[in-house]
């Protein structure tokens, strides 16, 4: 099964979001800060990672260049969720590797069909 980390210091968001992608038949890890998620990404080795921009301790931009310029985490596709909206904060995304760039608030179900687009449905995997 494909192991999806989310990183976002507001809970909600991660709750909701673990919990539609868990219905679609993935693995998810959850962090709240920005340290303890880049060390569970270095850790657990995710296939995918949903990553917010602001948070305490180290924030997602700083995490995607710290994963995305290191061999052995570089394939890991990044989907950056934030607050930030302003064309500049997508560049800055794009210049630190993030794959994607979603705006709060979104659709849940925006975020399964990108998961899916980058990782195939998890249960076809399965049989």
């Amino acid at each position: 099964m494909k192991k999806i980390l989310i990183v976002d210091d507001e809970q909600d968001i991660v709750e909701s979001l673990k919990f539609v992608l868990e219905v679609s038949g993935f693995v998810c890890y959850t962090a709240f800060n920005g340290e303890d998620g880049l060390k569970l990404a270095k850790e657990i080795m995710p296939d995918l990672i949903i990553l917010d921009v602001m948070m305490p301790k180290i924030n997602g931009y700083k995490i995607s260049r710290l994963l995305k310029y290191d061999a052995k985490y570089k394939d890991i596709p990044i989907i950056m969720v934030t607050a930030r909206s302003q064309l500049e904060d997508k560049m800055i995304g794009e210049e630190t590797g993030v794959n994607e760039y979603i705006t709060k608030p979104f659709e849940l179900d925006a975020i399964v069909k990108k998961v899916e687009e980058y990782l195939g449905k998890a249960n076809e995997e399965q049989g």
